[in-house]
């Protein structure tokens, strides 16, 4: 109670400061640098979160699935199935999807540019100095990205001030989501694209006609170097029909079916060999249900069997 106490004077008082941060590392599957804040700031991130998430995802668009309440992967993925059997009107036409991926994401995000679209919205000088305490506690070790050729041209950055969001605070969740509510804005309202799904940083479009898609991937480099100071993974651009598989959110998408992806399933199926219990067990056996995992639950089984 005593530290509680000290937090609100010092809130009250104008004299607080964010501290530092512990720093880890992941893998699952990929490596991810996570930044920790202590117990103090981390009270602080939850009533900020408590606060502020029933205001803002008012403002979010119904096709946005990260970091939000009865939202989610497996719903962003339903989703997703929904606009492949309207645009190909049940798989009776042609069916082309654009994917992208937004390169280094949460190390990108700009604090000038957060901070002024969170004025946007909120008036009081009080709130705004105590977001901009939480963002400016960390800046991101990433160097300014170079231009990257693609295929449609040129991503350029301009000089920018301090970027990054810690991958760690919950406050981060919320504020990725407001900095990408932008495009998701743009995209609804100036470019007036209907099919249209996005999770964090990653988004797909769903369209009939190639050219068209082509169209939207320069207007959307564009606005996300111009606007927001992010540039498109080149690597992890795709334009394709659901023939080959869409990969997307963990699972490869056709036209009538979905499979979970290799590396997801390689992982899954290491992961039961070195932590063979049955809570492991049943969290997979939940999330094959969300695919055509018949095999692989057979699989999975026996491997689970073998290694208990």
């Amino acid at each position: 109670m005593d530290n509680i106490v000290a937090l609100h004077e010092d809130l009250v008082n104008h004299t607080y400061q964010h501290g530092g941060y512990e720093s880890f590392f992941v893998t699952d599957p990929k490596c991810r640098h996570i930044h920790k804040a202590s117990v103090r700031d981390r009270l602080l991130h939850h009533a900020i979160y408590r606060i502020l998430y029933p205001f803002f995802d008012k403002t979010f668009i119904g096709n946005s699935y990260s970091y939000r309440k009865n939202k989610g992967t497996h719903k962003a993925i339903n989703q997703f199935r929904k606009l492949l059997y309207k645009v190909s009107q049940n798989n009776t036409q042609a069916c082309w999807i654009l994917k992208c991926d937004i390169r280094k994401f949460f190390a990108s995000i700009d604090h000038d540019i957060l901070l002024n679209i969170l004025k946007q919205y909120i008036s009081d000088k009080d709130i705004i100095w105590l977001l901009s305490m939480v963002v400016e506690s960390f800046v991101s070790e990433l160097p300014h990205p170079d231009p990257l050729p693609l295929s449609t041209g040129r991503q350029v950055i301009k000089e920018r001030g301090d970027i990054g969001l810690p991958l760690g605070n919950l406050t981060s969740q919320l504020f990725a989501n407001i900095y990408m509510n932008e495009l998701d804005q743009f995209v609804k309202h100036r470019l007036k694209v209907r099919h249209y799904v996005r999770y964090a940083d990653d988004f797909v479009f769903v369209f009939h006609n190639r050219k068209y898609l082509e169209i939207i991937l320069e207007y959307v480099q564009e606005f996300l170097n111009g606007k927001l100071k992010l540039i498109l993974h080149p690597n992890k651009i795709f334009l394709q029909t659901t023939t080959s598989g869409i990969d997307f959110l963990g699972w490869k998408h056709f036209s009538d079916h979905r499979v979970l992806r290799k590396t997801t399933k390689k992982r899954m199926l290491n992961r039961i060999k070195n932590n063979s219990t049955n809570e492991t067990l049943q969290s997979y056996l939940g999330m094959l249900k969300h695919g055509d995992g018949l095999k692989l639950r057979e699989e999975l089984l026996n491997e689970f069997w073998l290694w208990s």
